[in-house]
């Protein structure tokens, strides 16, 4: 009888399950990623990809490694001078899992992103919560980028 009450509450309490993530906030970002031992550039454009190498988020795999894709971000790197400077390379998609849930990103679309550098190449690195990219950026978001990047006001949302 314990047995089956054990597996029953397995049951019951799987759908409670959720990941709690804060919401990305663009000074934060910046502050982590200037403060990290990692270099990271900030990049605004689009990103191109095959989707259908991406993972589902089928909450049935709790162990899943990174996935690495192959793509390609076409924009502008940010400067003191803003986003001016041609960006149009090859990059490595890496969508983290936190358990069943990975991060995840859309083809065709337009991102403001911290890209991390390393010898091999740009790295944009999507967790579920999103940590450091923002898809469809708002103007908001992109003059943050500005302000931080020139030293000034570079306020977290509390």
């Amino acid at each position: 009888m314990r047995v089956v009450l054990a597996v029953l509450a397995m049951f019951v309490a799987g759908p409670a399950l959720a990941l709690s993530c804060i919401r990305p906030d663009v000074a934060n970002t910046y502050k982590r990623a200037a403060e990290a031992e990692e270099i990271y550039v900030v990049i605004h454009g689009t990103l191109t990809f095959d989707q259908t190498l991406a993972p589902d988020n089928d909450l049935t795999n709790q162990n899943r490694p990174d996935t690495l894709i192959p793509a390609r971000l076409n924009g502008t790197s940010l400067s003191r001078d803003g986003f001016v400077s041609t960006f149009r390379r090859n990059i490595s998609l890496v969508l983290q899992c936190f358990g069943p849930w990975c991060g995840g990103a859309v083809s065709g679309a337009e991102y403001l992103a911290f890209l991390q550098k390393t010898d091999a190449g740009y790295r944009m690195i999507i967790d579920p919560c999103g940590s450091l990219v923002f898809p469809e950026p708002t103007q908001a978001q992109l003059d943050q980028a500005r302000s931080c990047m020139r030293g000034q006001r570079c306020s977290p949302r509390q």
